[in-house]
């Protein structure tokens, strides 16, 4: 099937039963000419690992790192190059679009930089040197948008951008990530109208039944491609489509319009890769896999709960049980493992995977670890936490008996888990760092989310890198050793095999094999504050190869020794 048919599929699934076949023709058109794309164009083949167990995301803001009279982007590019690397493959820059609230996420201007952080050869410098992952955000845009003020003024491009519902509309079992107003009343050139805003009111919901909307996101992705971006983070994806009666969340209608994002992503640049950002219960998570033709990844959402809650409480359990159920990522897909991010350690990924009492436990010790809460609206009206905003070096600080002195070893231990698992790991920049709780930046700001966006001064961040006594020091250096030596293995390929191992609630482990079955890797991780036995016949390692920990290169008897693993102690034991 050509390109063009391709696309007319997708439109009519999408819009059949609202638009002629005929306009959807002109649309097909008007999309394919934005993508410079032929319409008689073959995709690439599927199911293509386009990653490797070299592979290693870093999550930055453009602005992260400063320094005067310099551009953030550029100081960025030098930090990048003079400290970390071939540590990392792929950066992914947070919203460097002009913008007017959410730090980027409400975007004022999609053709061009924010001028405080640099330009497009800026950006284009960066993605020479490191894979470019960055954000499409499809959801919404900025109420200060001149796409807006068209649709207030009536008049083109915007007129018809922007999703009022009609009077009768039945938004009781709207899902939303906020307690903010959903319908935000506005003047127009036709009155007082209600326009949709599942964010906030500075962050107005496109109408994507005006498949206009898609014509001008293709625009959005050609400029992006031609800059050197070949990650896309779909931003909110989950809520672009809007039905009475509904949930208005993970709509039949919304996975459609990711395929066609898809299609015309890679036929435009065959390697480049979708992931999307559905910060949903895991079982929804999962479905943007589709059948292989949507998403090439999704971020794991589960992790950072489960991990954190994990080694809070010393009990592998509930970790252990989702691992168990997740389905291995088939070839061409892959999981985003990620335990830290610009935003919160979000608690709807762990419904139905934490009980109550759990979930209490997570929140209590996080506040008590100086977190703060913030709250969603559910579709009964009810205010329920959503995320919790800490800094996750703060976060592992102690257990749920209170602080100790493990934290390092407790965070480093995190770090490890998610290295050794199925997917490709993504390291938030104030992970890397070790950066703390910036609560004057949550004074300044009054937004939560701010407790975990420090910006840096490039000499100041560079004076505690330096010292050896420093926590940043110790903890940078010590992530940036795991990752070269996880990058080394090869039974560490995100989509390599990965089988569970049951070592009691103290221990948590997990096999992985490489995918010329060559190489072994048990991953064993005490997750408590108190040194545990691991009896090695339990692993039942093969008596005939030679097995050592890959982080000590102790030698490890396969016949049955045991040792005592110190706490948050790690072992990566390999066959060679």
């Amino acid at each position: 099937m050509n390109l063009f048919q391709r696309v007319q599929d997708h439109l009519t699934t999408v819009y059949g039963d609202l638009i002629s076949e005929q306009a959807l023709t002109n649309y097909n058109h008007r999309i394919l000419a934005a993508m410079r794309l032929d319409d008689q164009q073959v995709g690439p083949a599927a199911h293509r690992n386009l990653w490797n167990e070299s592979d290693i995301a870093l999550i930055t803001y453009g602005d992260s790192i400063q320094a005067s009279e310099q551009l953030p982007l550029r100081v960025l590019h030098q930090f990048l190059n003079q400290r970390v690397g071939s540590a990392i493959s792929w950066v992914h820059i947070l919203p460097f679009h002009p913008w007017t609230s959410d730090d980027g996420f409400a975007v004022l201007d999609y053709s061009s930089i924010n001028e405080s952080l640099g330009d497009w050869s800026d950006l284009t410098r960066i993605a020479v040197d490191y894979r470019m992952m960055a954000d499409l955000v499809l959801n919404h845009c900025s109420s200060r948008s001149v796409w807006f003020e068209n649709f207030r003024r009536g008049v083109d491009p915007g007129a018809d951008y922007f999703y009022v519902p009609d009077e009768d509309f039945d938004a009781a079992h709207v899902v939303r990530p906020r307690t903010s107003r959903l319908l935000e009343p506005v003047e127009t050139h036709k009155g007082s109208r209600s326009v949709w805003c599942t964010f906030s009111a500075d962050q107005v919901d496109f109408d994507f039944r005006n498949p206009a909307v898609v014509a001008e996101f293709a625009i959005i992705i050609r400029q992006l491609l031609d800059a050197g971006v070949r990650i896309f983070r779909l931003d909110a994806v989950a809520f672009l489509w809007k039905a009475s009666g509904s949930s208005c969340i993970n709509l039949p209608q919304t996975h459609e319009l990711v395929r066609l994002f898809r299609t015309l992503i890679e036929h435009a640049q065959s390697d480049a890769i979708i992931i999307t950002e559905t910060n949903v219960p895991n079982t929804q998570n999962l479905s943007y896999f589709g059948d292989g033709n949507e998403a090439h990844g999704i971020y794991n959402f589960s992790l950072p709960p489960l991990l954190i809650h994990g080694l809070i409480t010393g009990n592998s359990q509930h970790l252990r049980s989702w691992i168990m159920g997740m389905p291995p990522a088939e070839d061409g897909t892959t999981y985003f493992n990620f335990i830290a991010s610009h935003d919160g350690i979000g608690l709807r990924p762990a419904e139905g995977l934490l009980g109550p009492e759990d979930l209490a436990t997570l929140v209590s010790t996080l506040e008590s670890f100086g977190g703060l809460i913030s709250r969603r609206q559910t579709g009964e009206g009810e205010s329920q936490p959503y995320e919790i905003n800490i800094a996750l070096f703060d976060a592992l600080q102690g257990t749920s008996k209170g602080v100790d002195h493990l934290g390092i070893e407790r965070f480093i231990c995190a770090h490890a888990i998610m290295l050794g698992l199925e997917g490709v790991p993504a390291f938030y920049l104030h992970s890397l760092l070790g950066s703390t709780n910036d609560m004057s930046r949550v004074l300044h700001t009054g937004h939560n989310r701010a407790i975990n966006r420090r910006q840096w001064q490039l000499n100041d961040l560079a004076e505690v890198l330096n010292d050896p006594h420093s926590n940043h020091h110790v903890v940078f250096n010590g992530l940036q050793k795991l990752i070269k030596l996880r990058q080394q293995q090869p039974a560490f390929h995100p989509n390599a095999t990965q089988f569970t191992l049951d070592l009691g609630e103290f221990i948590f482990g997990f096999w992985r094999q490489s995918m010329n079955r060559r190489q072994s890797i048990f991953c064993i991780y005490n997750i408590t504050d108190q040194p545990q036995p691991l009896l090695l016949r339990e692993l039942n390692l093969i008596t005939t190869d030679h097995w050592y920990d890959l982080l000590t290169g102790t030698r490890c008897d396969a016949a049955g020794s045991e040792i005592l693993m110190n706490p948050y102690q790690t072992l990566w034991i390999s066959n060679r």
